[in-house]
């Protein structure tokens, strides 16, 4: 009887703790997200992450220390063309557990004990461009959370397009979320031809498009036409190349576009991340350690883009550099041409737009 009964301790202990795990059900969903931008575990609980790549484009996701999601993902961008071999996941002291790549219409698990000091610990996407917009954050504590709309550890863009069911355990998971709608401007993390592991592919209204390089820190090239050919996007795994619908209209063709100060020699560029203005990503990068913001939107007529910069901390002359051969004929809200360089003092670049037209045939 004493046997019998230890039996049904040890049993029953076993079901205890397989019904205390804290299971987190997340999908990788279009638009650069995850369905569920929060969760809540107590502090040493056992927890089993789930992760359904509904998306069409491969995924990862990757848990760091608290504050260090952004130190992660920019490690996730220098990685270059060893990023695939390594599933884009850096090493670094400040990763504490990850998910490999998971490809489209598959699901990938993590099992760990939470940690015993209360905090925000975030989960992130490292695939090159993803981390900046594609992220969440699990509450390690016995208490309630923050309001949604307070919450600055999750996107802005979710703040205020959530479901109160975000607020508590990831058990009971929101709806599918669209941040952006099916029409542009919206954007893609996508492997581009001529680009590097970090391009961008952003559609545009009036039928342009366009590739930005965030490990180059430039627009690489534009297109008219159509967008990108989504039955080649992601046959089975994560490193395929997009194909461009459309005829493309404009490459950059110099060393580099942006010169601060005199020196002709190519400058050093850090990405720093894009936000979203009225669904328009405005891009951050530092040339030589100065600030830059760019936006790029059509004209209106869709004969070429609207550049629009902004270098609010500039002390030197700007130079924005254009290639004679690309085809475009350019423009200016400030400055002064010179054989094809566009000069601007400090005080005119710290918001200018160069407006690019296709030339007649």
């Amino acid at each position: 009887m004493l046997a019998l009964l230890l039996v049904f301790v040890i049993a029953g202990g076993a079901r205890a703790a397989v019904d205390s795990t804290v299971t987190v059900a997340l999908k990788a969903i279009h638009g650069l997200q995850f369905d569920v931008v929060r969760f809540r575990v107590k502090p040493g609980a056992t927890v089993r992450i789930t992760l359904d790549n509904t998306d069409d484009m491969a995924h990862n996701l990757v848990i760091t220390q608290p504050g260090k999601r952004e130190e992660v993902v920019n490690a996730a961008l220098q990685l270059g063309e060893k990023g695939p071999a390594v599933n884009y996941i850096p090493k670094s002291a400040a990763i504490l557990w990850a998910i490999p790549v998971v490809v489209p219409e598959e699901t990938g698990t993590l099992s760990f004990t939470a940690p015993k000091e209360t905090g925000v610990y975030p989960y992130v996407c490292t695939f090159p461009g993803h981390g900046f917009v594609m992220y969440g954050a699990m509450y390690v504590t016995d208490g309630v959370l923050p309001p949604l709309k307070e919450d600055k550890a999750v996107p802005e863009t979710r703040r205020t397009a959530e479901t109160t069911a975000q607020a508590g355990h990831a058990q009971h998971a929101p709806q599918r979320f669209h941040p952006y709608q099916p029409e542009p401007p919206f954007l893609y993390r996508i492997f581009m031809p001529d680009a590097s592991p970090a391009a961008i592919a952003v559609s545009l209204p009036h039928d342009v498009s366009y590739c930005w390089d965030a490990g180059t820190c430039r627009l690489r090239y534009a297109w008219e036409g159509g967008f990108l050919d989504q039955t080649k996007l992601w046959p089975g795994k994560g490193d395929t190349e997009a194909k461009l619908v459309g005829t493309v209209f404009f490459r950059d063709k110099t060393a580099y576009p942006i010169q601060i100060g005199a020196d002709k020699q190519t400058p050093a560029v850090d990405f720093k991340g894009y936000q979203l203005i009225d669904r328009y990503p405005e891009f951050h990068y530092t040339v030589d350690g100065v600030d830059v913001y760019e936006r790029i939107q059509a004209k209106g007529d869709a004969s070429g883009l609207v550049r629009t910069f902004k270098i609010p901390k500039a002390e030197k002359t700007i130079l924005f550099i254009t290639e004679p051969t690309d085809g475009m004929v350019y423009q200016s809200s400030g400055g002064r041409w010179e054989a094809g360089r566009l000069k601007l003092s400090p005080a005119e670049a710290r918001q200018f737009t160069i407006t690019m037209t296709k030339k007649a045939d």
